[in-house]
């Protein structure tokens, strides 16, 4: 590598020796993971009894109260894709017959939240949304909606675009999720935390709106808010490489990096503090009327994940004054009963030392409780038990493209599946002594994605670092519980926003 590229790589934050990494990865793909069964009520999802819901709902405030709790949400990155059809309609010929899309949008527009702003706009050029489609003037619609010159949605992120219409105005996603750490991300001393992950381009639009909402929540329920930000780091980014793996470089000589997805995001999640962080994405919010169910299911994760971390945390003290027969037996208890993973066959053969040893190095690592939906055919992760180096097995949460599909057996199990991830995490994220862990030590460097992108007219290729609720937390202990269906409301388009739960 030429002195010119190497500095071009420092510029970026980054090391000769990681992007020399990377491009090996390119050369040689990802090894596919050794699965043995899909995580599946009983075997690897917990479905909590009405008592048990009740339970952990019930322990949870005052276990909370007592520990750091924070709100992570990831909030990067533009809506574009939300309305990649009203785009391609804006840059067509016009015809609304030929865009199903487009037309359910038009034919409901009264129904989303931003109507009477989009309105707005257009009488400010002289016209009205009624105008415009008695007229069939759709492109000056939507112009209004997408362009800088009207509301800007085209470019705005998702976390600012109002979603839900209540009688007393309209929220924005990042609105509804300040009122959801109301319910259930309450720390010590009434302080709510919550960690908005923000792109630079956005981050002033991000805390005005934040600053303009937070009095109001305060002095109607009574807490205190700490918001913090941060960005998606330049050094995460991975390089990009010609159809032949050679670095991808732009027509003024300049090597291009690109995003390396949310698994970039590990390095602030390992920045933030808290004892107890709950991970969930920017659009899956509901208005106020269905949150009731998705409050008392995160309280349930989080009370659950809290007990199992005591008893992890017991285990592991006991274990530090000795291998003995009694601590061997209880670590060994909590590792496969508490926890829920699976020892290696030869377990039993080892030494009590050997066997000290092994518990510790299984159980002194960050936890994390998931909630697991049915899977109705919505696109994300799915849970699956996976054969470790060690010969032990670890739940993990897998995308389609960590699944060799090729293999009989491997095939079998992806088709046995019968939940999905719908990014619903409690994370423990310090040890039992306090100390938070380096959160990058547990991630699976041998994960990740390859992508086939353009530009300028050229092909290239291009690397997404493992997912952050996929490889990024592949070394984590971790717990499957069964969540309703009603506490996943994604919004990929703009359309979704005319489902019921978002009405």
């Amino acid at each position: 590598m030429n002195t010119t590229l190497k500095n071009q790589i420092e510029t970026q934050g980054m090391n000769p020796e990681t992007v020399e990494q990377q491009i090996q990865h390119f050369q040689n793909g990802f090894p596919f993971l050794n699965i043995t069964a899909p995580a599946t009520p009983g075997d690897g999802i917990k479905v909590m009894s009405e008592k048990e819901l009740s339970h952990y709902m019930a322990t949870y405030p005052d276990q909370a109260s007592k520990v750091e709790v924070l709100k992570f949400v990831p909030a990067s990155g533009a809506a574009s894709r939300m309305f990649k059809d009203l785009f391609a309609f804006l840059e067509g010929d016009g015809d609304i017959s030929k865009s199903a899309f487009v037309q359910k949008f038009m034919n409901n527009i009264e129904k989303f939240a931003f109507y009477e702003d989009l309105d707005e706009v257009l009488e400010s050029q002289g016209s009205s949304i009624y105008q415009a489609l008695a007229s069939k003037d759709y492109k000056s619609i939507l112009a209004a909606l997408l362009l800088d010159e009207g509301l800007g949605y085209g470019n705005l992120p998702k976390g600012l675009l109002k979603f839900h219409r209540y009688k007393d105005g309209r929220r924005t996603p990042a609105y509804e999720h300040l009122i959801e750490g109301v319910q259930y991300a309450i720390g010590t001393g009434s302080l709510v935390k919550i960690h908005f992950t923000v792109s630079p381009e956005h981050a002033s639009k991000f805390k005005q709106e934040i600053e303009r909402i937070l009095p109001g929540i305060e002095k109607e329920f009574g807490v205190n808010f700490e918001i913090s930000y941060s960005q998606q780091k330049k050094s995460t980014d991975t390089i990009a490489v010609n159809t032949d793996n050679t670095p991808f470089t732009e027509e003024d000589g300049s090597l291009l990096f690109r995003p390396a997805g949310h698994g970039a995001l590990l390095e602030n999640l390992n920045e933030v503090s808290a004892d107890l962080i709950f991970i969930k994405n920017v659009d899956n919010v509901v208005p106020d009327r269905l949150k009731e169910e998705t409050k008392n299911y995160k309280m349930a994760i989080g009370g659950l994940l809290l007990e199992v971390q005591e008893k992890v945390f017991d285990a592991l003290r006991n274990l530090e004054k000795g291998e003995n027969e009694t601590s061997l037996k209880k670590a060994e208890e909590v590792f496969t009963n508490v926890v829920g993973a699976k020892l290696p066959e030869n377990f039993s053969n080892l030494s009590d030392e050997a066997k000290g040893a092994f518990l510790k190095m299984k159980l002194d690592r960050p936890m994390r409780v998931c909630g697991m939906v049915k899977n109705t055919g919505e696109p994300g992760g799915g849970p699956f038990w996976v054969k470790e180096a060690d010969g032990s097995q670890s739940l993990q949460i897998l995308e389609t493209a960590q699944i060799d599909l090729n293999d009989p057996a491997s095939k079998g199990h992806f088709n046995a599946a019968t939940h999905f991830n719908p990014v619903d995490l409690v994370c423990a994220t310090r040890n039992y002594k306090g100390e938070a862990f380096d959160l990058l030590k547990y991630r699976d460097r041998m994960t990740g994605f390859i992508t086939e992108k353009s530009k300028s007219g050229k092909d290239l290729k291009a690397l997404e670092l493992p997912g952050l609720w996929n490889g990024a937390m592949a070394g984590w202990n971790t717990i499957f519980v069964e969540v309703p269906l009603i506490t996943f409301n994604p919004v990929k388009t703009v359309n979704d926003l005319l489902r019921e739960e978002h009405q």
